[in-house]
């Protein structure tokens, strides 16, 4: 069964910084770009981060370009991302997201909130 499980979300005041995990299980990491996407109160989901299978190339949206860095270890099959400079508008449940097998599969989410 394709797992992902994320982690890491909470409190935080603007300017502040987080990480989050994606513990992925189930099917083959390494073979697979990954995604973070998130979804804030009242909107849908945004695209936030791509990476690639080995981690050599990533891509971010205008919004979080500078701020947040997308990872992965596919030793641990484990996919990251590092929040920096967290501002108010960046309060989302974020999910890691992959196209599985041929479907889009995400995890139940963790939730980032900005506030001072």
């Amino acid at each position: 069964e394709v797992q992902l499980v994320e982690s890491g979300g909470g409190l935080v005041q603007p300017g502040g910084s987080l990480r989050l995990s994606c513990a992925a299980s189930g099917f083959t990491f390494s073979s697979y770009a990954m995604n973070w996407v998130r979804q804030a109160p009242g909107k849908g989901l945004e695209w936030v981060s791509t990476i690639n299978s080995v981690g050599s190339s990533t891509f971010y949206a205008d919004s979080v370009k500078g701020r947040f860095t997308i990872s992965r270890d596919n030793a641990k099959n484990t996919l990251y991302l590092q929040l920096n400079s967290l501002k108010t508008e960046d309060t989302a449940m974020y999910y890691c997201r992959g196209m599985i097998a041929g479907s889009y599969t995400k995890g139940q989410g963790t939730q980032v909130t900005v506030s001072s």
